[in-house]
């Protein structure tokens, strides 16, 4: 049903799906109200309150658009990007050294992969839904291009050390909250948040650049704009040090267009069995 569902709103224009999804992400808003407070507590935190009624309705946006992104045909979802500083990842890819992109949470983070992933071969590190009906649309629409799932596990990361080492891409998304034992509590905008330590040991492992990438919706379903930027931090030493290097990064992409993050999520949470970072203090 879901399946049926998506394909017959991917039919729809894309100025229409963010029409319906700036609506459905004011309704949520109204609805849900422990979906309002996280919200509205994450974009104040990060010093965004400026920003919440645009956020409200982007939030939204990223929903409906996600039938165009993943059912539509892809020509037509290829045909709605266009790419700003495609020089600096071709120059980083002629070296033969492999490229590390990163991108959090922001604008329209499914279309890139499927953008980049058609101009090259990409391998992204992949975390399966929690609703099982989510499955078949997200691989679906990913197995259109020259795009590889690495899961979130052991042999994942293998296929993305494989992957760079043969000079190839791989993709993360660095502010998505890791598996107890993989990761370590870094500030993020303020407030320690438990942050996966694979990207920075990858580039260690390889020495592959790391590259940002963002995909920014554009007003009134005009499309997306996809945006690649160098990573200047130091990464440190310790992996502490590496995680809050990656975090500041993707705080300074964030602020690009801070209205399309995706503020509602948990980022802040203990995983399951993992110490909260005043245990690990205490513990030190």
């Amino acid at each position: 049903m879901l399946l049926f569902l998506f394909r017959l709103l991917s039919k729809l224009p894309l100025p229409a799906l963010h029409a319906l999804g700036a609506t459905l992400g004011e309704m949520a808003w109204w609805t849900s109200a422990s979906y309002r407070n996280r919200l509205r507590d994450n974009i104040r935190r990060a010093g965004f309150p400026d920003q919440l009624k645009s956020a409200i309705r982007e939030a939204g946006k990223s929903v409906l658009e996600l039938p165009f992104v993943w059912c539509a045909r892809q020509d037509r979802v290829v045909a709605s990007a266009s790419m700003e500083d495609w020089d600096l990842v071709q120059a980083t890819l002629d070296a033969n050294r492999g490229v590390i992109f990163l991108t959090p949470h922001l604008g329209c983070f499914e279309i890139l992969a499927q953008v980049v992933s058609f101009r090259l071969p990409l391998t992204v590190l992949y975390r399966p839904p929690r609703k099982a009906a989510l499955k078949p649309l997200i691989e679906g629409a990913r197995a259109r291009t020259s795009l590889a799932l690495a899961p979130a596990n052991l042999s994942g990361v293998r296929m993305l050390l494989k992957a760079v080492k043969q000079g190839g891409a791989i993709g993360l998304l660095p502010d998505q909250v890791p598996q107890q034992g993989e990761g370590v509590w870094a500030d993020f905008f303020g407030k320690p948040a438990y942050t996966m330590t694979l990207p920075a040991k990858l580039q260690q492992m390889t020495g592959a650049p790391i590259l940002l990438a963002y995909a920014e919706r554009l007003p009134h379903g005009k499309g997306f704009v996809l945006r690649f930027v160098p990573f200047t931090h130091t990464l440190g030493d310790t992996p502490a040090q590496q995680a809050r290097a990656i975090n500041a990064a993707m705080e300074e992409l964030i602020a690009r267009c801070p209205s399309q993050y995706f503020w509602s999520y948990n980022r802040y949470k203990t995983p399951a069995g993992a110490a909260s970072p005043t245990q690990q203090e205490e513990a030190k």
